[in-house]
């Protein structure tokens, strides 16, 4: 069983538990995050996942709001009650970055940003470290511990999908690193099937699949209008699509 982590009161990762964390990739205006937060207090998710910094391929794709967008969130977290996850990628944005966050997030493309997650280690925040785009387990497992030996043992694992020949889905999501990570350690393991995959007829199979090999949880990009969405719109659920996956697994 994996180690349980207190996010806030009442809201915990890990142990017997299994969390559903869904939001947009991008915090696009308050309008946009402020509906994704209603709907998901209604149905009842708890943890609001949304991008203020947005590490994108191509310089001239939309960056994110930054500080803006996260300072929307914490309205969220004060309005609906829901936790809040984003993404920290640079060591000098901590800082400012780190009260309106309650889990940080580090993502694929610096999970071996070693600068980053040694100051991760000197903070009191449950931090997701997500799987690097073409790392090995057992390097995920190394740059989970430069957090660790920082003194932070609040460490949530994210397999998101590695780099493989495969180009019909975005990335291949490698499932069989749950069952493994469960076996030679006891973080918590979540699964993103929205960047594991790429394809949204494909995040519901997924999802189902990283529940029955007792996964900890999956964290799912939803938008109220995807065709729509400044990013990650082709693997991003309506509201009536992730209610049928809440429903399903929950």
């Amino acid at each position: 069983m994996s180690r349980k982590i207190e996010v806030n009161r009442d809201i915990y990762i890990g142990g017997k538990s299994f969390n559903i964390i869904a939001g947009p990739c991008a915090v696009e205006s308050y309008e946009q995050i402020d509906e994704i937060g209603r709907f998901l207090h209604k149905i009842g998710v708890k943890i609001l996942r949304g991008g203020a910094f947005k590490p994108r391929t191509n310089p001239d794709s939309f960056q994110g709001l930054g500080l803006e967008g996260l300072k929307m969130l914490y309205d969220m977290k004060q309005k609906y009650g829901l936790s809040i996850i984003s993404e920290i990628m640079d060591p000098r944005d901590i800082d400012s970055s780190h009260d309106y966050i309650d889990i940080i997030q580090i993502g694929s493309r610096n999970m071996q940003n070693f600068s980053l997650l040694k100051e991760m280690g000197k903070i009191d925040k449950p931090v997701m470290l997500k799987r690097g785009m073409s790392a090995t387990i057992k390097e995920w497992i190394m740059a989970a511990e430069y957090i660790k030996i920082g003194g932070n043992e609040k460490i949530i694992l994210c397999e998101r999908g590695i780099r493989t020949f495969e180009d019909y889905t975005r990335n291949t999501l490698d499932l069989m690193s749950v069952p493994i990570l469960k076996e030679i350690s006891d973080y918590p393991v979540f699964v993103d099937p929205s960047h594991g995959t790429g394809r949204k007829e494909l995040v519901l199979p997924a999802s189902k699949a990283a529940k029955t090999l007792n996964a900890d949880g999956i964290i799912v990009e939803i938008h109220p209008e995807p065709d729509k969405a400044l990013s990650d719109g082709l693997q991003s659920l309506n509201f009536k699509e992730f209610e049928k996956l809440y429903k399903e697994l929950i």
